[in-house]
């Protein structure tokens, strides 16, 4: 998955170095505009993948940016979160009937902030996932698993995973909350000829934890049944 771009539109030097520092942090490319004229620009020059915009801008104010963006068809579905002053209700509440998809009053804490891009990326990923491959794209929390295309994702990052993890995993997030035996899992993912043991599942299962980072002690994804096998964690999917 390419490196996710937002465009941070701000008149206020600190707020932008802010948020850029933080999103850069984090790992996303961040793009800049100090006024609404720009920003249009700026938009249809690099297709963002997310905009942060202030309401009050030189030239165009960001309400007129939400309203441009929303009503074109090309950038309709970037997610635009609207960066609000205190005391700014009515301006929010306009932003969000012209199509913002979240606010930030400011201040701002920077993890709140971030938690926010975040959380509008990785429902844009869904959607994009879901679109391309329509029912065969799973979502369970942070996770999407995308059979036909071979890929999965954790939050915005691409996972690294070998084609029998790959196999383990879309079996198991295909039947959520369905225990599955480790004879049933060599059987499915290694075939009826597969001389070894059991224990090959438990290794490639402790490997697979590892790239979701999931606690075994606490998981989120993939829990022990002990004595019998394993389970995926039921969450929202498909």
């Amino acid at each position: 998955m390419k490196t996710a771009r937002v465009l941070v539109v701000d008149d206020e030097a600190y707020i932008v170095e802010l948020v850029k520092f933080n999103l850069e942090k984090e790992g996303y490319k961040v793009l800049v505009a100090g006024d609404g004229l720009s920003a249009l620009e700026m938009v249809k020059k690099e297709r963002p993948d997310l905009v942060l915009l202030d309401i009050m801008l030189p030239k165009i104010d960001g309400l007129e940016v939400c309203r441009t963006l929303k009503q074109d068809d090309e950038y309709n579905t970037i997610p635009i979160i609207m960066l609000t002053a205190k005391g700014e209700e009515i301006d929010t509440v306009l932003g969000l009937e012209m199509g913002a998809d979240d606010y930030i009053k400011k201040p701002f804490s920077p993890r709140e902030m971030v938690a926010r891009v975040k959380a509008r990326l990785r429902a844009l990923r869904i959607l994009e996932a879901e679109k391309a491959v329509g029912e065969k794209a799973y979502v369970i929390k942070d996770l999407i698993v995308v059979p036909e295309k071979y890929e999965a994702f954790l939050e915005e990052e691409k996972l690294e995973l070998t084609p029998k993890e790959f196999e383990l995993l879309s079996l198991m997030v295909a039947h959520p909350g369905k225990v599955f035996t480790r004879e049933v899992l060599l059987e499915k993912v290694w075939g009826y000829e597969y001389s070894g043991d059991t224990r090959t599942v438990d290794v490639h299962i402790r490997h697979l934890r590892q790239k979701l980072r999931d606690d075994s002690n606490f998981p989120e994804y993939i829990e022990t049944v002990r004595g019998v096998g394993y389970r995926f964690i039921e969450g929202r999917g498909k």
